[in-house]
């Protein structure tokens, strides 16, 4: 069985389509509402995913645990986390369980370096993205081409052990580091992104840095 956990705040402009992307290439489609203000979480229903729902904004982090959670009582074979802004390209979901599987990784981050380098936006590629991956080394992440790619595939051994603590954006370095202390072994697969008007862009890539360095110093 292969789960697919989208975590979503706002995002009626583009879950009903992420969705129906996704549930071709899988057996479960999980949205994780995280306390959306507009009408994310009946779209998605409506699109044909199982819905988890958040009373209050708890940030990204914690809307992907509360998939994991969920799933860990499925027992998949693998599951797959993914953005609810339209960006990704479903069709990579299942090329991704496919080489998890035929490299015995027991968990995959998807990178967009072999694809769609060129349309990353020039601040985010050569300040933000860089910024991260030093802070993510000196916390003793391992060696990603693509830090903070919300496209992972975990396998059972990964969903088991990697239980997420950083309720916001720090989740991104916190995976990583947890695959690597555990000892893990760790793939990278491309996969493409698009960059639309839905998607974070700068700022986002801004708040992501601001969350990573808060989440390192601000344990639970």
């Amino acid at each position: 069985m292969v789960i697919v956990v989208i975590p979503a705040f706002n995002e009626a402009a583009t879950i009903g389509g992420v969705v129906h992307a996704v549930r071709r290439v899988c057996n479960l489609c999980v949205v994780v509402d995280d306390g959306s203000k507009d009408d994310t979480a009946d779209i998605a229903r409506g699109a044909g995913a199982a819905v988890l729902s958040h009373e209050i904004n708890r940030g990204q982090g914690a809307a992907i645990e509360t998939g994991f959670v969920y799933a860990r009582t499925l027992s998949p074979t693998a599951v797959v986390t993914f953005d609810a802004d339209g960006q990704f390209d479903a069709t990579d979901i299942p090329r991704a369980v496919e080489y998890m599987e035929q490299t015995q990784s027991d968990i995959v981050f998807g990178t967009r370096f072999s694809t769609s380098a060129r349309a990353v936006p020039v601040l985010k590629r050569f300040f933000l993205m860089p910024l991260a991956k030093a802070i993510d080394r000196l916390f003793g992440a391992p060696e990603l081409s693509d830090v903070h790619n919300g496209f992972r595939v975990l396998g059972p051994k990964a969903l088991a052990c990697i239980r997420i603590t950083q309720d916001r954006m720090a989740h991104a370095s916190e995976i990583p580091r947890l695959a690597h202390q555990h000892g893990l072994r760790i793939g990278q697969f491309p996969v493409t992104v698009h960059y639309t008007e839905f998607g974070q862009g700068v700022s986002g890539g801004v708040r992501i840095v601001r969350d990573l360095i808060v989440g390192l110093f601000v344990r639970k």
